[in-house]
């Protein structure tokens, strides 16, 4: 069955020119799939407010004058922002220091997950059973150049990894590798930290702006997404099953 919104068909084509863009996805196809039906979703809603795109250019202005105008985000109070900052100490830390290393098990099309899943944590046992044989582990298996080194990935402060990455790798003490594959959009990882500095809480004051533009970012995504929900529950869509939890948001 061809993939359609109120009738509009999705191509193969169109499929494989939006590709590129969800290359570290780990279901490219899905992943692309989902982003056209979701843009062709808020064309139509476009062309039912009576705005017409005569380019592609035009298209994307018109779907920022759509969702500014379609939602709305609360900006956030100092005492929301210190309620977060309470909560999530270790964010607002400066100069907080790790020497990592990793293995990494990349998903790809190629591996099934539950394979790939199987195989790392098998990895893992091992390097957790014989701390020594991380280094040889990480050559042998890693799907990173760092392999090259025994999965050493030198000296990351925060900001320089993935937040998921980075959550797991502050949270591990000198000489310790954490008890879990870490999971980002890379694949799965084993994690190691040799080596840690500890730094200095930052003053709410120094953090409290960044933390309100965080807030009112999040905000704005969540409701862009129950925008689309909704906007999606509305048309007839044909030849997928979307799964709302992974709505794409249109960049």
């Amino acid at each position: 069955m061809s993939i359609s919104v109120n009738g509009i068909e999705i191509t193969d084509s169109d499929v494989q020119q939006e590709l590129p863009h969800h290359a570290q996805d780990p279901s490219p196809v899905k992943a692309a799939t989902e982003a056209l039906v979701v843009r062709q979703a808020l064309l139509q809603a476009i062309q039912q407010a009576g705005l017409i795109a005569t380019h592609a250019n035009e298209e994307d202005a018109l779907i920022e004058r759509l969702l500014a105008q379609e939602v709305k985000a609360p900006t956030p109070t100092e005492e929301e922002c210190h309620r977060y900052y309470s909560h999530h100490p270790e964010r607002f830390r400066s100069g907080d220091l790790a020497e990592a290393s990793h293995i990494l098990f990349q998903v790809t099309d190629k591996v099934p997950l539950a394979a790939l899943r199987q195989k790392a944590e098998e990895i893992l046992h091992r390097v957790l059973d014989d701390p020594a044989a991380f280094e040889q582990c990480a050559r042998d298996f890693s799907n990173c150049p760092s392999g090259d080194q025994g999965g050493n990935l030198g000296q990351l402060t925060h900001g320089q990894s993935v937040p998921e990455f980075e959550r797991a790798l502050f949270a591990l003490q000198s000489g310790e590798t954490a008890g879990h594959l870490v999971e980002t959009r890379f694949g799965l990882h084993i994690v190691r930290v040799q080596r840690k500095v500890e730094g200095a809480q930052l003053p709410f004051e120094l953090v409290k702006e960044s933390i309100a533009r965080f807030l009112t970012d999040y905000a704005k995504t969540k409701a862009t997404r129950q925008y689309l929900e909704i906007l999606i529950g509305q048309m007839d869509i044909q030849g997928i099953e979307l799964s709302y939890a992974a709505t794409p948001l249109v960049q």
